[in-house]
């Protein structure tokens, strides 16, 4: 059975962060509005607006299921990912984390990734930066800290 790698984990931490969105209850995190639109809690768990606030360790609980169901979804759509170096699963672990499995389904990322055609993969990875219609450069950093791990 594989484990959700370290690195993916790592990444959902530093580009989500543990929002603490108001100054009275600094120990815990309140439902926000994600850049995308979406009603968010924790590290990046989607909820809804009338979620009670959470604990850093409740969130550290959400992630660890999302990153989990991110890496099943990874593996089940790229299935290449699973003999491939653990920096290339977290890549795109990371990705589907935060894009949906979805995404990542219908994605050519996902054609090239299983093609094995890295080089191809990579330019895919760089046009996922786009979050409610504009360009987040949030998600440029992000894309650019996949690639580092993926290349």
């Amino acid at each position: 059975m594989i484990e959700v790698p370290k690195a993916a984990i790592d990444l959902a931490k530093r580009f989500e962060g543990f929002h603490r969105v108001t100054q009275s209850d600094p120990h815990r995190a309140h439902p926000y509005i994600c850049p995308a639109g979406f009603w968010t809690i924790g590290f990046g768990h989607l909820c809804a607006l009338d979620h009670p606030p959470i604990t850093e360790a409740e969130a550290e609980i959400y992630l660890s299921r999302d990153l989990i169901a991110a890496l099943n979804a990874t593996l089940r759509y790229c299935p290449v990912l699973a003999t491939e170096p653990e920096r290339r699963l977290a890549a795109i672990v990371d990705f589907t984390f935060n894009l949906g499995a979805g995404r990542l389904q219908t994605s050519t990322l996902r054609r090239r990734i299983n093609q094995q055609d890295w080089v191809n993969a990579i330019y895919e990875l760089r046009r996922w930066v786009r979050g409610g219609g504009k360009i987040l450069p949030g998600l440029v950093t992000r894309r650019e800290a996949e690639i580092a791990q993926f290349a």
